[in-house]
């Protein structure tokens, strides 16, 4: 079944039900009250005839006081304790003889329905005792046909019928044009999404109205989703490019030292010495560079860290001297306290602390600064270096893959231009984030806030 349908359908039971509750309140509320009124008028006109009926001496000579007080197919008894009619009068004979008579010590109220010519008629009768001297000698009996309510009774009911069958009929026609417009939108995103799937070719929704509510926020999300998944792919595409022009020159370099060596052989050792050498530099740095995709590939995929609590200040002195020991570089560690306890993924964060002074031993020949700074809510670490600094309209860039500021000295220092990616990718695991700082002709300052807490 169409969703369409089962809105129209829930929708139109929904209203039948809320009709039919309505007008069921409203008939019995109409009834009581038509009842209550004319029971109240019986009341009324039998608390008179008490009135008048006290004033003689003897039940049996109340008749002529009776008549004034008949209404429309009514009658009007005085009944004595043992349930005997002392008196009577009426004006429908047929609907008195069908009533039976009984004695009242206490006022009440009846309602009879008898058959009247092949049909039912409800009779209201009121009860009212007659005192004499404090006590009760008779009970005056008024009884009505209620002729009006039966009538309106009828009326009501037809009145009620015909609203509530134009109400199913109106929510029927409400509730296919309302399931209509509910589900444009949602229509529209099943035909985008059906011709995604056929080309293969991300597009977007079109948006017509902004309506502001949640089938417009569904569309949109689903255009911003569609916005991230062009531009990874737009990513993906620029990683392939990008990828394919860094292996192109080493390629192209490992292939012409070959043909060299296919074409004069290895009978020059120097040429030969030269070619090999080049060919192995070149090796290599394919070698690095595959591992430096690795890496990205990790990072980007999500793979969880294998955290744990270590001190940072031991950690961050292991790594400056063994890189101070491999590159014969100044590189002097800041901390105000001995013990900064983190959580994190041990072999991660090294390399993320690696590629920052390892970019900063490369790009400045003076010393490199790292600072260690604990807070109640983070910890911050700042590698800081004194060299040529990065243009301001640069900052934004340097984290993209295979980007650098200064292209030939990267080509020169070996440099992938993926290790920043790599470095943001995983600070973004930990829950943390990465920030530069650069004035050109002054320096770098890279800042890496890592939260207390980390989720695997």
């Amino acid at each position: 079944m169409k969703i369409t349908t089962k809105i129209n359908l829930i929708t139109t039971a929904w209203v039948l039900c809320v009709l039919i509750a309505v007008n069921s309140v409203v008939f019995f509320s109409f009834m009581k009250i038509t009842v209550n009124m004319e029971d109240d008028e019986l009341h009324q006109k039998a608390e008179t005839l008490i009135k008048e009926i006290n004033k003689e001496t003897s039940l049996a000579d109340t008749k002529e006081k009776l008549l004034p007080y008949l209404a429309n197919h009514s009658y009007i008894r005085v009944i004595h304790p043992d349930s005997k009619i002392v008196n009577q009068v009426t004006n429908d004979q047929q609907m008195a003889a069908k009533i039976k008579a009984k004695f009242a010590d206490k006022k009440e109220t009846e309602r009879v329905t008898i058959k009247l010519k092949n049909q039912e008629e409800q009779i209201a009768i009121v009860r009212v005792p007659i005192k004499s001297n404090g006590q009760v000698i008779g009970t005056l009996e008024f009884g009505k046909k209620l002729a009006g309510l039966e009538l309106g009774k009828d009326l009501l009911l037809s009145i009620l019928t015909f609203c509530t069958i134009l109400g199913a009929v109106l929510s029927l026609v409400g509730g296919r044009w309302l399931s209509n417009l509910i589900m444009r939108p949602i229509s529209n995103m099943i035909n985008t999404m059906e011709d995604i799937e056929q080309s293969g070719i991300p597009k977007k929704i079109v948006i017509q109205h902004e309506t502001k509510d949640e089938l417009h926020k569904l569309a949109v999300t689903f255009n911003r989703m569609i916005g991230r998944l062009e531009a990874s792919l737009e990513k993906q595409r620029q990683f392939i490019s990008d990828a394919s022009h860094e292996l192109k020159t080493p390629l192209t370099v490992i292939k012409s030292y070959a043909d060299l060596l296919l074409r004069r052989g290895i009978r020059n050792e120097e040429v030969a010495h030269d070619a090999i050498e080049s060919i192995y530099s070149e090796a290599t740095r394919i070698q690095k560079m595959t591992e430096k995709f690795l890496d990205l590939a990790d990072t980007e995929s999500g793979n969880s860290l294998e955290t744990k609590e270590f001190n940072l200040v031991s950690f961050c002195e292991k790594i400056c001297k063994q890189l101070q020991a491999a590159y014969k570089r100044e590189i002097n560690l800041h901390f105000n306290e001995a013990w900064i306890t983190v959580i994190a993924d041990e072999l991660k964060l090294k390399q993320v602390i690696i590629i920052l002074i390892d970019n900063a031993i490369k790009y400045s020949m003076d010393k490199v600064e790292v600072y260690l700074e604990d807070s109640k809510k983070l910890t911050r670490v700042t590698v800081k270096d004194y060299g040529l600094g990065i243009p301001e309209y640069e900052i934004d860039n340097i984290f993209e893959r295979f980007y650098r500021v200064d292209k030939a000295r990267s080509r020169e220092t070996g440099g992938t231009g993926l290790g920043l990616s790599i470095a943001k990718n995983i600070i973004k695991q930990h829950r943390g984030e990465i920030k530069v700082k650069s004035t050109v002709g002054i320096g770098t300052e890279v800042e890496l806030f890592l939260p207390k807490r980390n989720e695997k």
